[in-house]
């Protein structure tokens, strides 16, 4: 029997956490799905975690040879056969009832093409710290605007049909990161993206890389954006475009503030030069210098310090 939904994992050394993903697709209530694993070049133990699941013919593991993420992701999106497609990093899970619920909007409103969910966070040992409560009381669905000025959907949370893989294509393999956020501004072009307001994904925090990775990812956020803008032929207005690069810029700045205030400084200036967001920008340099004034007193304080002892 043909799959409704095909559940996509790309995964590379996520070992120690891959089983929780798979046990909870197994825990699904909706039960018509297949999961394609694909091993992008793994060293660790990877294909050990996978093989007590692969009797079950809904499995199929696939391994790859370091194809990075969008072409990993696209690997599996061509080998599977659902009507639907869902995407769950290894490293995150699902609650029971996900699949079902986002089933049944995608099946009630055919102009929604992507529908995401909310999702709790946990740590590294599975535990969870808190919950995103950022959908908690609903949003309407996204359109170009509201996608291009935040990128608000977790990735494990999405299931999308497959013709809008069809009309749109799958992920760009030009970008290593932000890859969905390009995804969504192509589909939000000619699809709704909806969502249920419930935290139906338990996303994993604490264990990657990802601030070292920080400066990238704005780099191709605004490479993604810039693009977007291009392809739009004025769909965007000037003020969201503007906005939405201040935003970026003032995000990044806000990071960086606590310990590198003086890289914030000039993140919060790129911010208030585009003047989408004058009054956050003008606080964030405000608070970026006192934090630079702070931290060089207290270095010289220390020095001085130092010298007369």
């Amino acid at each position: 029997m043909k799959p409704t939904v095909s559940v996509v994992m790309a995964a590379k050394n996520y070992a120690r956490f891959i089983g929780q993903a798979v046990r909870s697709v197994f825990a699904q209530t909706f039960a018509n799905w297949e999961l394609v694993v694909i091993d992008d070049g793994s060293t660790d133990h990877t294909p050990q975690a996978v093989k007590p699941f692969l009797g079950d013919a809904r499995v199929r593991y696939v391994r790859s040879d370091k194809l990075g993420q969008p072409r990993a992701k696209n690997l599996g999106l061509r080998l599977s056969r659902g009507e639907f497609v869902a995407y769950l990093d290894a490293d995150d899970a699902w609650e029971p009832t996900k699949l079902a619920k986002q089933l049944a909007v995608l099946r009630e409103r055919p102009e929604v093409g992507v529908c995401f969910t909310g999702r709790l966070l946990m740590d590294e040992h599975g535990t969870v710290t808190q919950a995103d409560g950022q959908l908690s009381d609903g949003v309407q669905p996204l359109n170009l605007q509201s996608v291009f000025l935040s990128n608000r959907i977790c990735f494990s949370s999405v299931v999308v049909r497959r013709a809008v893989f069809d009309q749109v294509g799958g992920f760009d393999p030009e970008f290593d990161l932000s890859i969905d956020y390009d995804l969504w501004l192509r589909v939000a072009r000619y699809w709704e993206l909806a969502n249920v307001p419930e935290p139906l994904v338990l996303y994993r925090t604490g264990h990657g890389n990802l601030s070292k990775k920080l400066w990238d990812r704005v780099d191709t956020a605004l490479a993604i954006m810039t693009r977007a803008v291009r392809r739009g032929g004025g769909e965007l207005p000037s003020a969201v475009v503007a906005e939405g690069y201040s935003s970026t810029c003032n995000t990044l700045g806000y990071v960086l503030r606590p310990s590198e205030p003086r890289t914030a400084l000039r993140w919060y200036a790129r911010g208030l030069a585009w003047g989408g967001e004058p009054v956050r920008s003008a606080k964030g340099l405000v608070a970026a210098a006192l934090r630079w004034a702070s931290g060089k007193r207290t270095a010289g304080a220390a020095e001085n310090a130092t010298a007369n002892g």
